[in-house]
């Protein structure tokens, strides 16, 4: 400064700080020399705190409020300085103005992805993000250990520290509660307030207050997404059976010609042939075969000690009017415990029923 700064500061009575930004946490008064009046009248606003530092070392701390400045209210600097006698000349003293509103809406996230081991699904990596709101709660503390003699410190010169807090502590405690990965997305409220928790010894000792902490989202590697896709989809589709006729039904309405016959045919299709895919599933799950077509009209019987077959029963009728087949041919069909004599087969007994004698003219 020259010689008409020095004597501008000399008619400045008024020490305050007027926050036109929307970031700065701490502000250094500027004076020549660090110069302060005895009668200064120092304001101090709501959300604000008004540090004096004597030759490094912090000494008064001011609520907000209007105060003149004298010997009888500042009592740890006047203790320094020797005041005994009510010494009115300027005395040296760095003031800074400290913001203790809330500053908000400041966001976090992970770097990198951070390794997590899940009970359903081993180690996983993780990456997360948020925001998160905070103030200072200790001034002198926050002076002291972070913005120490910066002229200005803003939320930008802390943000970064306050993140790795967070990823490093907030993914421990995760970690700590065990909460299975299907849950974490229904659970990021108990989640945050973990965190937050687990990380305010940390800020204490900045001198700092984490007032709100939220989780927008966790995601998992896309491998892991797809896994849990398509365990939904499962979940989703219910009954198996239901869901194949449902799309062989739509697949065939999809290719037919067009008009309400077209359609009504398709869909009659669709279904009968949803059923019948239904069925085989069903049939393969159980470990069943089966049946032949039209298994219940073949049998295969025994001519001259030798196996022939199968015959339909149009079959069997021409070789018993050839008399291949007697009442005591030995025959089996599947579902037959062992060979049986035809006239004992329900099935074949009415082959060897004889016609009634013709009538005597």
């Amino acid at each position: 400064m020259g010689f008409f700064d020095k004597l501008f500061a000399e008619f400045i009575d008024i020490i305050e700080w007027v926050d036109k930004s929307s970031d700065t946490l701490v502000w250094k008064f500027p004076r020549y020399q660090n110069e302060i009046k005895m009668g200064a009248k120092l304001t101090v606003r709501e959300s604000q705190l008004a540090v004096f530092m004597n030759e490094g070392k912090i000494a008064d701390v001011y609520q907000p409020g209007m105060y003149t400045l004298s010997t009888q209210n500042m009592p740890i600097l006047s203790t320094l300085n020797g005041w005994k006698y009510g010494f009115d000349s300027p005395f040296k003293a760095d003031i800074f103005f400290v913001s203790t509103r809330q500053f908000t809406g400041i966001k976090w996230s992970t770097k990198n992805p951070v390794m997590l081991r899940d009970a359903e699904f081993g180690p996983v990596r993780l990456r997360a993000y948020g925001t998160f709101a905070f103030r200072i709660s200790d001034a002198a503390m926050f002076i002291k250990e972070v913005a120490a003699t910066n002229p200005t410190f803003s939320v930008g010169d802390i943000a970064a520290q306050i993140t790795s807090i967070i990823v490093s502590r907030g993914m421990d405690a995760i970690a700590e509660q065990k909460i299975p990965l299907l849950d974490l997305t229904s659970n990021y409220d108990e989640a945050s307030a973990v965190i937050a928790k687990k990380i305010g010894f940390d800020m204490a000792n900045m001198g700092l207050e984490i007032t709100q902490l939220l989780i927008e989202n966790i995601s998992l590697p896309p491998e892991v997404e797809r896994a849990i896709d398509k365990r939904s989809s499962i979940g989703i589709v219910g009954n198996l059976g239901q869901y194949t006729q449902f799309q062989a039904a739509n697949s065939l309405e999809n290719s037919s010609g067009g008009g309400l016959a077209g359609m009504g045919m398709s869909a009659g299709l669709g279904v009968a042939l949803g059923q019948q895919m239904a069925g085989m599933m069903q049939g393969q799950g159980s470990g069943a075969v089966p049946p032949p077509i039209n298994a219940a009209s073949n049998f295969f019987i025994v001519i001259d000690g030798k196996q022939h077959g199968p015959f339909s029963m149009e079959k069997l009728q021409q070789l018993q009017a050839a008399q291949s087949l007697t009442k005591h041919t030995l025959v089996w069909k599947q579902g037959m415990k062992d060979w049986t004599l035809a006239s004992s087969v329900d099935e074949l007994s009415h082959l060897f029923i004889a016609p009634p004698p013709l009538p005597v003219q």
